[in-house]
């Protein structure tokens, strides 16, 4: 019953994409109408994300029993993160190498448009954000990271109580189910949602005939950008059948209903209820999908990172400007990086980029060049970043049941 109630939600949503489509492309600006439909389905979703959070970590963690075997946990999860990142961008390299987007590009388009300010980030400053002062602020303002580093902590000091921490744990273990039941009463809003959503967007950008100039005009660096992502999907795809031992075909259709909110909203954090959701049905290992899905929506961001490394490169090419072998390896390191700390939010990745392009001396003005199809690459690479999360989940709960046979 459950999975034919999925199917029919999952067929849903696509008749509202492609209803979405072609009514933003047929009638244009006059669609921003319904866009209200689509912020109600978005801020819904977003209403979720932190007791959702809280409710997964803590009682995640607190299952474990023995807080030393989150140490592992933590271990596979971050290792998997570097690793997948660190290919995702040195993809994004290879094809803008390839493809040569921003060669032939003229500069006298978009360049008036203002850029992101980076500020100065550091390591430090990365290490700063893992805390804040407040904790309910933090949860008002959706920094979702030092909520994660909290809610573990809080939960390591409950595992440490014995039965007198129980009733805690229990607590956050009801609240987990009962936010999961919410999700499920929220996602019979998604296809108008997602409907509202694309027509909205399509409609902001003039209308189809718009939408096609524009890529058009930036075809190549679009290209570039999707087939990276294709490619980096491929490799997700190997690591799920080769460490997880999963049947991609029969995980990619327990998560289809996720990764089409994530295209929908361009939000991995908006989409992260959902690809709980999708992961439970999956049969992840439950204290897996508890730790590692909010940690990975937070830090982990293979498409923003393989993006912003096809983005630099396009820069520096439509600049005449060619980057050496060194230069690149900056990109490299810098982009891996700034994809931790981008926020699972819409347009995240142009305020990150702005450090990638501080590092290899590249002007910031040139963000203006891609503002014109950016919405819709956005959309495209947050997908990626939430299928890697759930890669992440199956991956890192494959691991430990391994260790406990």
């Amino acid at each position: 019953m459950k999975i034919l109630s999925e199917q029919k939600l999952l067929l849903a949503m696509l008749a509202g994409i492609v209803a979405g489509g072609i009514s933003g492309y047929l009638w244009g600006e006059s669609m921003l109408a319904v866009q209200w439909l689509g912020d109600l389905f978005i801020t819904a979703l977003k209403m979720l994300i932190v007791p959702l959070v809280a409710a997964s970590v803590i009682s995640g963690v607190a299952g474990l029993g023995d807080v030393r075997r989150l140490g592992r946990m933590g271990g596979y999860a971050v290792s998997y993160y570097a690793c997948t990142t660190l290919i995702a961008v040195s993809i994004g390299l290879l094809m803008a190498n390839l493809w040569q987007p921003g060669v032939g590009v003229s500069l006298g388009s978009g360049l008036g448009a203002p850029s992101p300010k980076a500020g100065d980030v550091g390591i430090t400053d990365l290490i700063l954000s893992l805390v804040h002062p407040n904790i309910v602020a933090a949860a008002a303002d959706m920094k979702l990271l030092p909520i994660i580093v909290f809610c573990i902590a809080f939960a390591a000091a409950l595992s440490t109580l014995g039965e007198r921490g129980r009733p805690v744990i229990a607590f956050f273990e009801s609240l987990n189910d009962g936010m999961m039941k919410l999700v499920e009463w929220i996602m019979w809003l998604a296809p108008l949602g997602v409907f509202a959503l694309i027509a909205s967007r399509l409609g902001a950008a003039g209308g189809g005939e718009a939408f096609i100039g524009q890529l058009a005009g930036l075809g190549k660096y679009a290209a570039a950008v999707i087939s990276g992502l294709l490619a980096h999907a491929a490799v997700l795809c190997l690591l799920l059948a080769m460490l997880a031992r999963r049947r991609i075909g029969e995980y990619l259709g327990h998560m289809a209903t996720a990764l089409m909110t994530a295209f929908s909203t361009a939000s991995s954090s908006a989409t992260l209820p959902l690809t709980m959701e999708g992961v439970q049905l999956a049969g992840v290992d439950e204290k897996a999908r508890r730790f590692v899905l909010p940690l990975g929506a937070t830090i982990n961001m293979d498409g923003t990172a393989l993006y912003e490394a096809v983005a630099v490169l396009f820069i520096a090419q439509a600049y005449g400007i060619d980057l050496s072998f060194a230069q690149q390896m900056v990109v490299l390191l810098t982009a891996t990086l700034a994809a931790i700390g981008a926020a699972g939010v819409p347009e995240a990745g142009l305020v990150t980029m702005v450090i990638v392009l501080e590092a290899v001396g590249l002007p910031l003005e040139g963000i203006g060049l891609l503002l014109a199809i950016d919405w819709f690459l956005d959309r495209c690479r947050t997908t990626i970043n939430v299928f890697g999360d759930a890669v992440g989940a199956a991956v890192v709960g494959s691991l430990l049941a391994r260790n406990r046979s």
